[in-house]
């Protein structure tokens, strides 16, 4: 009741303010229009619209990220070609094989026939330089030999310069005289004598130390012995 008491005034206040209002309005009552204020008529603006260009647009900055490269398509595979069947092998001539078997066979006969010839040749030529040098050693052997008889030979008086005898001589591999025979006479007995002599004395000679020459040379030889040529 208290709080109803302390809003009653302004309540009643209210409300007699609300009916001054209404009875005004139905009255007629207008408000005085000098007292507002008056509206400013506003001015007219004309205006154009200018088009401008427009600035050509800028080319897009590079990204930063390279464009992807395109993988490349996967050739398709090619079609497998069947694969050409063999021609048969052509039958081989039987004249032209003949003749080929027949060249082959004409050509190894060469072969060897070249082959017998270098070996001959060969065998022949080492037979001329083993021929000379077992001359060489004879002739330095048989000279030793007149040289030895020379030494041991003494000149009889009745002997003359045109006098020879020849002698067959044997010896043994040591150079040891086996035997001496008279085969040619000088016609001077005592010359003849002499010189067997002198052979006799000069044994045992100087042999070669190859036995193929000994056996070939010196095993027998004939001995020609002349004063022109062992006198000094």
């Amino acid at each position: 009741m208290s709080a109803l008491r302390e809003y009653a005034g302004p309540v009643l206040l209210a409300l007699l303010l609300h009916g001054a209002i209404a009875a005004a309005l139905v009255r007629g009552w207008q408000p005085d229009t000098d007292d507002m204020p008056r509206l400013v008529q506003p001015r007219i603006i004309e205006a154009s619209i200018l088009v401008m260009d427009r600035p050509a647009p800028r080319p897009p900055l590079p990204s930063a990220r390279p464009d992807p490269v395109p993988t490349p398509a996967e050739p398709e595979p090619e079609p497998v070609k069947p694969e050409p069947k063999p021609e048969p092998p052509p039958r081989p001539d039987p004249d032209i094989e003949r003749r080929a078997q027949e060249e082959a066979a004409r050509q190894r006969r060469l072969r060897e026939l070249a082959e017998q010839s270098m070996a001959q040749a060969i065998e022949s030529e080492a037979a001329d330089l083993a021929e000379a040098a077992a001359d060489a050693q004879t002739m330095t052997y048989m000279d030793a030999i007149n040289r030895a008889i020379v030494a041991q030979w003494s000149r009889p008086p009745s002997a003359r310069n045109d006098m020879k005898a020849r002698f067959r001589v044997e010896l043994v591999p040591s150079g040891e005289l086996l035997g001496v025979m008279l085969l040619e006479t000088s016609g001077n007995v005592a010359f003849d004598r002499s010189a067997e002599i002198a052979i006799r004395k000069a044994s045992p000679f100087e042999m070669p130390p190859d036995h193929d020459v000994f056996e070939a040379h010196f095993r027998r030889f004939t001995l020609l012995f002349n004063p022109q040529d062992l006198l000094r």
